[in-house]
């Protein structure tokens, strides 16, 4: 049997009050539409089609190859929407899964129970319902004595009984696709919005003798909507419980779930711990007996095992086993770090490697640069990799030692074992097992201070 759906994502979503196009709208780092089709894809669906309407090309340039797109040009209703598939699923044999690119929280363990549902009593139809606190403005369940389904009722076409009624509909379901496009051929929009009901068709199918079931999913909040930034930030909160959890369950200690932030495409290894103030972002991942935080804030950045990670922050970064970061280092892209690395307070890394074992301790930049093994960089050193126009390279060899407040003026090499002596600035290359040393001799006037003080005593009276 094949599987297919389609995904509503034309609406314009004005109550957002955005530039942005609503189902591009990120929730835990990926726009809603993108959460949607993963959870199509995971529930095994051979085929998506994405209606969309305004920001078509926005929403289109971020789906890619991913799904199939049709334009609906005018917005007037779910089944006018659903129609506008017909030109490429119009002839399929199979089921069709229908949702919203607005529900990011449907899971596709929901969407295979209602498939299996739908499958094992040969419905023609099958609703994805939800039981909610307060169902005002959504359509309402009317089910018949042996529990299928009767009708869905609108908010606005509601009588006060059926207003009483707390299952609602999602507005996700699966259909036998042939009968779902029969079917919408009959819809008309007489009704309180004078539009094109894709409820109407449970109604339909029902009348012409066909079985219409209902899932209710076991979490209503798989069935949200988001319409506007409230809604954004609910669905963001339950959303991140949702990831939080799943990890605790995989072997993470998450100290202060509500104090730490994952975005939903993390990976987390086993016995990792996870103090308050983290944020790990989009593709992050992280090995195992890691300690990430506090306040730390680390983006696309791989992690190997046993890393100790603080009060920092990462984007796009490699970062090996055993090694520390931090407190208060910023590691910028393309920034790898070996095995047993040490990068301490203040530091900042650009587009450098450093080998296994090397360590910059403190209050250093290193930037467009190839550090080897087992190197030691002191405080203060600084690797002057821009002229204003253009950015070069500085090399440092296998166990050479950097002193502090060195200036290494690229492009530039040191090489393997060598020394640059604290207060430098090392104009040229430096040859391995050499010692390098540029700076002024020091040179000492006996008495000298006290004149100095007294010329700073008299030019302060003066200027009374």
């Amino acid at each position: 049997m094949k599987m297919m759906a389609i995904v509503l994502a034309a609406g314009q979503g004005k109550r957002m009050k955005s530039k942005l196009y609503k189902v591009l709208h990120p929730v835990c780092g990926k726009p809603m539409v993108g959460h949607v089709l993963q959870t199509v894809k995971e529930a095994a669906c051979e085929r998506t089609v994405v209606i969309v309407g305004h920001g078509a090309e926005a929403v289109q340039a971020y789906i890619g190859d991913r799904a199939e797109f049709v334009l609906q040009e005018k917005q007037l209703g779910t089944g006018h929407a659903v129609q506008q598939a017909e030109s490429l699923l119009g002839d399929e044999e199979g089921t069709t899964v229908i949702l919203y690119g607005d529900t990011p929280l449907v899971t596709s363990e929901t969407i295979k129970s209602l498939l299996a549902l739908h499958l094992s009593t040969g419905s023609a139809a099958t609703v994805l319902t939800a039981v909610v606190p307060n169902p005002q403005g959504l359509g309402r369940i009317i089910r018949d004595d042996a529990g299928g389904v009767l009708r869905i009722v609108e908010q606005k076409d509601c009588t006060p009984q059926e207003e009483l009624i707390s299952e609602i509909n999602t507005g996700m379901y699966c259909f036998d696709n042939q009968k779902l496009f029969q079917a919408l051929k009959k819809v008309t929009n007489d009704n309180a919005q004078g539009e094109y009901y894709l409820t109407d068709v449970m109604e339909i199918l029902r009348s012409a003798g066909e079985t219409v079931q209902a899932y209710c999913a076991p979490d209503f909040a798989e069935g949200i909507g988001v319409n506007d930034r409230v809604g954004l930030a609910e669905a963001e909160g339950l959303m991140r419980a949702r990831i939080v959890r799943k990890h605790q369950i995989n072997g993470v200690t998450v100290v202060d779930p509500a104090a730490t932030y994952i975005e939903a495409d993390v990976v987390i290894g086993s016995d990792t711990i996870l103090y308050p103030g983290t944020l790990l972002r989009g593709s992050t991942v992280i090995g195992e007996d890691c300690i990430i935080g506090p306040q730390s804030d680390i983006t696309d950045t791989v992690i190997g095992n046993g890393v100790v990670f603080k009060h920092s922050v990462s984007v796009e970064a490699i970062i090996g086993d055993e090694s520390a970061v931090g407190p208060y280092a910023n590691l910028r892209p393309a920034s790898k770090l070996g095995r047993e690395c040490k990068i301490g307070d203040f530091v900042e890394l650009k587009n450098a490697e450093l080998g296994d074992g090397s360590k910059v301790s403190h209050l250093s930049y290193i930037g467009d640069a190839k550090v080897g093994k087992d190197v030691n960089i002191g405080c203060g050193a600084i690797t002057v990799n821009y002229d204003g126009y253009n950015k070069a390279v500085t090399e440092i060899g296998d166990h050479a030692f950097v002193g502090s407040n060195v200036n290494l003026i690229a492009p530039i090499k040191v090489g393997e074992g060598a020394y640059v002596v604290a207060g430098s600035t090392i104009t040229h290359n430096v040859d391995a097992g050499d010692l390098a040393i540029a700076r002024e001799r020091q040179v000492n006037k006996p008495g000298y201070a006290e004149k100095l003080r007294s010329r700073a005593k008299a030019k302060k009276e003066r200027n009374k």
